[in-house]
């Protein structure tokens, strides 16, 4: 399995707050994405871990960074070149429980797999990525065509699970997270 930890955001919302990009807030001495790396490998020691961005701060141990080739909407996070079977995307600020990472390591799936709470998807697991490509495109091209307000994850698991989009009904591709695995956009999430 090939971890993807999509770190390679504009962080806008988070605006650099108190000089730390979100990626590398610390929480009990540890940043996020080193916390995420270290889990990964707790259940995987062997697994690739790749950490997409442009920012060479966000090389850690254990992992290599990738510079996208192309990140100019949300949906890019997924970085086009790199879909393929068998990989499981990970949000770079995201603050992983080990509960929720047990549930995304071991969990099985036959094409494509979502994690997340009514907030937020959290991991993407790919077994089938040409599925998963065409899914991600079709997003996309809507919302070029602007038949979609925004594209990412929670469109690309509309579109997989043949949901209106806007509808955020769990189904059974959808693990429904609940407990204090979260994600930082803004400082309000880091204060509150």
């Amino acid at each position: 399995m090939l971890y993807i930890i999509m770190a390679d955001g504009k962080g806008l919302r988070w605006n650099n707050y108190n000089d730390i990009p979100k990626h590398l807030i610390t929480i009990d001495g540890e940043s996020l994405l080193s916390r995420t790396v270290r889990l990964i490998k707790e259940r995987e020691p062997e697994a690739e871990i790749v950490i997409t961005s442009h920012n060479p701060q966000y090389e850690i141990d254990g992992a290599r960074r990738y510079e996208p080739k192309n990140n100019v909407l949300e949906i890019d996070r997924f970085t086009a070149e790199l879909i393929d079977d068998n990989i499981c995307f990970l949000y770079g600020d995201t603050f992983y429980s080990e509960k929720s990472m047990d549930s995304i390591a071991f969990a099985e799936t036959d094409e494509i797999l979502f994690f997340g709470n009514g907030k937020s998807i959290v991991a993407v697991k790919v077994t089938d990525g040409e599925l998963f490509r065409k899914h991600v495109n079709r997003v996309r091209q809507l919302y070029l065509d602007r038949k979609l307000d925004t594209c990412k994850g929670w469109q690309v698991y509309q579109s997989y699970a043949g949901l209106p989009f806007g509808d955020k009904s769990p189904t059974d591709c959808f693990v429904f997270i609940e407990d204090e695995t979260r994600d930082f956009n803004s400082p309000k999430d880091l204060e509150g």
